[in-house]
């Protein structure tokens, strides 16, 4: 069934993984955040606290937070959630401004600043778009500031949406490489049925494989909720997408006090662990779930050092075949023609034309700038390394 008993080395698991985190990303849902008077600010001020905490630890945190259209119900004096997408767009525009003022009030009685950062699956599908938020992320936790994620209800049509968060913070967690990705919601993890229908439904504590049993598990969405748009199903389907990068997935109760430290301290929570290393899932990425838009012919001795773990160098380039743009996977060719692996380019085609067969020193003043290389080697993968 792909599910684990609890135990003591199910707790070890947890525990180990939660004492060698670096980067985080938390996902905290309308149920836990709101209440019949809009925004719980307990729930808030809570979880920021925590944060903070987190943060003073020398870790980095990603917040993902849904609550902008169920503080939208109250401002406008609502009581149920509508029904119509053009009806959903506008309670969060008009929620979405109240959300992120909560989360700034909270988090700047700690001393930390906060920013917003609304995205559609667009914004996480198309390769330059996904460079800009990953860079726009990287750039604002390197300032200390913790970055609030939400879908960008207003704009996004239903070709575009998530129509949840959960996917959306799973698709977070990849983007930035975390270690751990933690889904706080109003249950505590995946029973083998809902607890609130079956009070003596088993509850299970860790998930090795997300089958069509876990999935059968965890029923349809959640539609007996006011707030929010997904459920159990939407978590697993999210845990599927993080363990796949490499990202250990927690299912965890969110509505209580201080539930990050009550994770840590052992509090009943649903595990999923990674499928892979960070490196290997990215490499897999690289290697196999990026369609390559152009080639790069190299030489026999940029062809030598590639095989030494050297970064791929303007010099070494003798020609190039396609249009792409800086970012986009490209395949590597030895002189023979063979394709050797594929990696992430650093220039436009147009820019590695001009600088074909270029010492690195030479690069510059050509283009008016300059990169470490033309693919560097941690976005470079050989078929010899797979």
């Amino acid at each position: 069934m792909g599910r684990g008993k609890r135990g003591v080395g199910v707790e070890k698991v947890r525990k180990d993984l939660l004492n060698h985190v670096k980067r985080v990303v938390i996902k905290v849902g309308s149920g836990v955040l709101t209440s019949a008077s809009g925004l719980n600010m307990t729930v808030i001020d809570n979880l920021t606290t925590e944060i903070c905490a987190l943060k003073r630890a020398g870790l980095e945190v990603l917040l993902v937070s849904s609550g902008a259209i169920a503080s939208g119900l109250k401002k406008i004096g609502m009581s149920k959630r509508p029904q119509s997408v053009s009806q959903q767009q506008a309670m969060a525009a008009v929620g979405q401004s109240s959300l992120i003022m909560a989360y700034e009030d909270a988090f700047g009685r700690h001393g930390h600043k906060v920013a917003q950062i609304l995205l559609t699956r667009d914004d996480l599908t198309h390769r330059r778009r996904y460079l800009n938020a990953r860079n726009t992320l990287f750039t604002l936790l390197s300032w200390n500031i913790v970055p609030i994620i939400n879908e960008n209800d207003t704009v996004a049509t239903s070709e575009i949406r998530y129509g949840d968060n959960d996917r959306l913070a799973a698709h977070v967690a990849q983007m930035c490489g975390a270690d751990v990705f933690v889904m706080l919601s109003d249950i505590d993890g995946l029973y083998e049925c809902d607890p609130r229908h079956a009070p003596d439904a088993a509850h299970i504590p860790v998930v090795h494989s997300i089958n069509a049993d876990i999935f059968t598990m965890a029923g349809g969405p959640n539609a007996t909720r006011s707030a929010g748009s997904g459920g159990m199903r939407t978590k697993i389907e999210a845990a599927k997408i993080a363990v796949a990068a490499g990202c250990a997935t927690i299912i965890a109760k969110g509505d209580i006090d201080r539930p990050l430290s009550a994770l840590k301290n052992g509090a009943q929570a649903t595990l999923f662990p990674p499928r892979a290393t960070l490196d290997k899932a990215r490499r897999a990425w690289i290697a196999g779930r990026l369609k390559p838009m152009g080639s790069i012919h190299i030489d026999a001795g940029a062809f030598t050092a590639l095989q030494r773990g050297a970064s791929l160098l303007p010099a070494g380039i003798e020609k190039i075949e396609g249009e792409f743009e800086k970012g986009d996977a490209v395949a590597i060719l030895r002189p023979d023609g063979m394709i050797i692996g594929q990696g992430l380019i650093a220039y436009d085609s147009r820019d590695v034309t001009a600088i074909i067969g270029l010492q690195s020193t030479e690069v510059e003043a050509v283009l008016g700038y300059r990169r470490a290389a033309a693919v560097h080697r941690d976005d470079l993968v050989l078929k010899s390394d797979l």
